[in-house]
């Protein structure tokens, strides 16, 4: 199968934090060895993008941001004779994007890859030390992930998964970060037991997909918490047997009265602030386990009890992502069976040219579960 591929593509490029994203014409990527070339169809947009666009986590610029993101593959590049993967399928592409051979990788912890942290996320790169993004003029951009933000991203053959048909491929973009956070954070941070109640502490598009994961785990008590009336309503539909506004009642007082005075077993924390931290903490049972999440702007701290944490047992396990090449396809297949509700999460639809816009509502608060840049508008 042949694709015709354009010399040049639009992209949402960040040149500096003053100006904020703008629009540009540069360079359409190409695949090399263990990569692919994919369509984008939509792009997510996440909080940790926020952070590299006000400056407050220090990333090379220019760079292309966006790092979850579905689409189609147009070019299979050399080194993929057993990855399966072909011209013409429909993919998710997850922001974790694993080596596949140093040695965390070989433990199969996808979530702890040291190239990926070394090159992809402080320095743009991917792992033969070179972005695949340039101005028309062949200067590089630096890539965020795959750098979605645009019409064509490359992605390494490791985080990418087939998309059934059934899959939106609009809202399938949420796949690779929002919802395979969400199970990371589920399955191998908590190790959430059938049974065990949580509180889930900010309801984003990460947030919202840790209600589904818990509930699809057998969860018995769902305690979301935020400081927004309207997302808590609707993580009601999501699976929150219960909810708290933070801003108008103590978190300790009412998740405890809610658990009979105990707390919860787990309390997932997914927007990385000190007061967010705080709230989980405190939504915690003795013995229980707080997984934070939310990354935080810049280098952030959040306040420990010391003496609670010890005398009461009480662990912090933090969640990075997910291990990708075992996760995002068990990701994919709960979307397809409807077991995760994806296109509930997304909520709002920009084209490319308002994404600067639709992170302004993301920072102000103003976006319920998730936006996505559909390269359809």
């Amino acid at each position: 199968m042949s694709v015709q591929i354009p010399a040049t593509m639009r992209a949402a490029v960040l040149r500096d934090v003053s100006r904020g994203l703008e629009i540009e014409e540069i360079r359409t990527p190409r695949p090399r060895t263990g990569e692919v070339l994919v369509k984008t169809s939509a792009c997510g947009l996440c909080h940790s993008d926020l952070h590299v666009i006000a400056g407050a986590i220090a990333f090379p610029l220019p760079c292309v941001l966006g790092h979850e993101v579905a689409g189609e593959i147009v070019e299979v590049g050399p080194g993929n004779e057993h990855t399966g993967l072909a011209v013409g399928q429909r993919v998710a592409g997850a922001f974790l994007m694993p080596c596949g051979q140093c040695p965390a990788c070989a433990e199969g912890r996808d979530d702890l890859c040291g190239p990926f942290f070394d090159l992809n996320r402080l320095q743009g790169k991917l792992y033969d030390g070179e972005t695949r993004l340039f101005d028309q003029d062949g200067s590089p951009i630096a890539m965020y992930s795959m750098g979605g933000l645009a019409q064509y991203c490359v992605i390494p053959s490791t985080s990418v998964t087939p998309l059934p048909d059934s899959v939106d491929p609009v809202a399938g973009a949420i796949l690779g970060c929002a919802a395979m956070t969400a199970y990371g954070a589920v399955r191998r941070g908590a190790d959430l037991r059938h049974g065990e109640s949580v509180a889930v502490v900010a309801t984003g598009g990460v947030g919202s997909n840790i209600i589904q994961v818990c509930r699809a785990f057998g969860a018995k008590q769902i305690i979301a918490i935020d400081v927004d009336d309207d997302k808590l309503a609707a993580t009601r539909a999501l699976g929150a047997t219960d909810v708290v506004n933070s801003t108008k009642q103590d978190v300790h007082e009412a998740v405890f009265g809610l658990t009979g005075g105990r707390g919860v077993d787990v309390a997932f924390e997914a927007l990385g602030r000190p007061q967010t931290w705080t709230s989980a903490l405190d939504a915690l049972r003795d013995g229980g386990r707080m997984v934070p999440i939310g990354l935080g702007a810049g280098v952030q701290t959040a306040e420990v009890e010391i003496n609670r944490t010890v005398r009461r047992s009480q662990s912090i396990l933090g969640s990075y992502g997910a291990r990708t090449r075992q996760d995002l396809p068990e990701v994919v297949r709960l979307a397809a069976e409807g077991t995760i509700r994806y296109q509930d999460i997304v909520t709002r639809r920009f084209a490319l040219d308002e994404v600067a816009e639709g992170y302004d509502l993301l920072r102000q608060g103003k976006v319920q579960g998730r936006g996505v840049a559909d390269m359809s508008l």
